[in-house]
């Protein structure tokens, strides 16, 4: 049976979750609401359906809503999750949550704390490995083709220059950390999902000379140093079109082992391996990569396969400690991109991120 299925925010990255729903065989759109009257009702009348201003008015109407993603803005872009958040876990609501879970370190907590101790499914929209890319890349690891964890390099952005700068933006542009709070939370997520927890930041933020005579605020280039629990460490370079990418595009991850490296190149499109197998001369060589070209080019293939996970884990009720991308998880991304950001406000200091809350399990699923 389809689940029944709410958004709340009608902005832009409502109308791509709600574009899931309708399309998905697992879930039935069945209501939106926004603050904001007019967007509600023109958002309502394009999906054909009930439109509100107040969320409890909408879960008051629609007591057979299951499921209710949170799609709302904000300052520092996208931050105002956590009331509506609550409200829908409240109402007993299995809740996807857009990124960054919250602005908030402590509202983010305590949302996965509620959900925890009410046995509640909070998940977070962190697309950028529900890819096929992913997958394969996932498939080296557990064939034991990579090994042991040496290093990983992350970049993802924007690509522009000063000549296609156009000013400082939208109020909700307009803090410092707002680029840090918005975006890093999927590249942390990549480095997560493929390395483990991260148990030290050091974080070098800036913004170049033509955001300066423009008098914006925005730390719109951040270079992140890890150290993985695993022994290994990793490097991020996020920034906001304030250069051109080269090689590996506006997305790469680059992961190698002592067994094998892979490298994927625009999130969705391809899968590079290197097998040291393959290689006589590993001091000298250029190897050449076996590639998994997935023909795929749009981004926007990770939202269905993203939701659809969701729906699934929900419709299977699996254990809620298992769900995929889950509020733990996006919590921990929150947690990176906090270290970071003292790292950056103590001048490049080791910075050790605070540590998730410990999961508690079934005792049926574990036995």
């Amino acid at each position: 049976m389809a689940l029944n299925c709410a958004i709340v925010g009608a902005g832009g990255i409502g109308r791509v979750h709600a574009g899931c729903y309708v399309k998905d065989e697992l879930s039935n759109l069945v209501a939106v609401c926004d603050v904001v009257p007019e967007k509600a009702q023109k958002f309502g009348e394009e999906f054909n359906i009930p439109y509100y201003t107040s969320q409890k008015a909408m879960l008051d109407a629609h007591p057979e809503i299951d499921v209710v993603s949170v799609t709302t803005s904000g300052y520092d872009n996208g931050s105002m999750h956590y009331e509506p958040a609550l409200e829908a876990l409240e109402a007993k609501k299995a809740v996807l949550v857009e990124k960054p879970i919250c602005s908030e370190l402590s509202d983010a907590r305590e949302l996965v704390v509620y959900a925890a101790k009410n046995k509640l499914y909070l998940g977070c929209d962190l697309n950028h490995y529900f890819t096929d890319t992913a997958d394969y890349a996932d498939n080296l690891i557990k064939e034991n083709k990579i090994g042991e964890l040496v290093y990983c390099i992350h970049k993802v952005g924007f690509n522009g220059s000063e000549k296609k700068y156009a000013g400082p933006g939208s109020p909700r542009w307009q803090t410092p950390y707002s680029h840090v709070k918005a975006f890093c939370a999927h590249p942390f997520s990549v480095m997560r999902h493929f390395c483990g927890d991260i148990i030290a930041v050091q974080a070098f933020l800036d913004k170049p000379g033509i955001r300066r005579t423009q008098s914006d605020p925005m730390l719109s280039i951040n270079s992140i140093h890890v150290k993985f629990a695993n022994g290994g460490t990793g490097y991020l370079l996020s920034q906001r079109g304030d250069a051109m990418f080269g090689l590996g595009g506006w997305w790469s991850y680059e992961h190698a082992g002592t067994r094998g490296t892979f490298c994927i190149e625009n999130c969705v499109e391809k899968v590079h391996y290197w097998d040291v197998d393959t290689v006589e001369d590993p001091g000298m060589a250029t190897p050449k990569p076996q590639v998994f070209d997935t023909g795929i080019k749009s981004f926007d293939a990770t939202f269905p396969k993203r939701i659809h996970a969701f729906l699934e884990d929900v419709t299977n009720k699996v254990p809620h400690e298992h769900i995929r991308a889950s509020g733990r998880d996006a919590l921990a991304t929150l947690s990176y991109t906090f270290a970071a950001m003292q790292s950056y406000e103590e001048g490049g200091a080791l910075v050790i991120p605070e540590k998730l809350n410990p999961l508690h399990g079934d005792v049926k699923f574990v036995y």
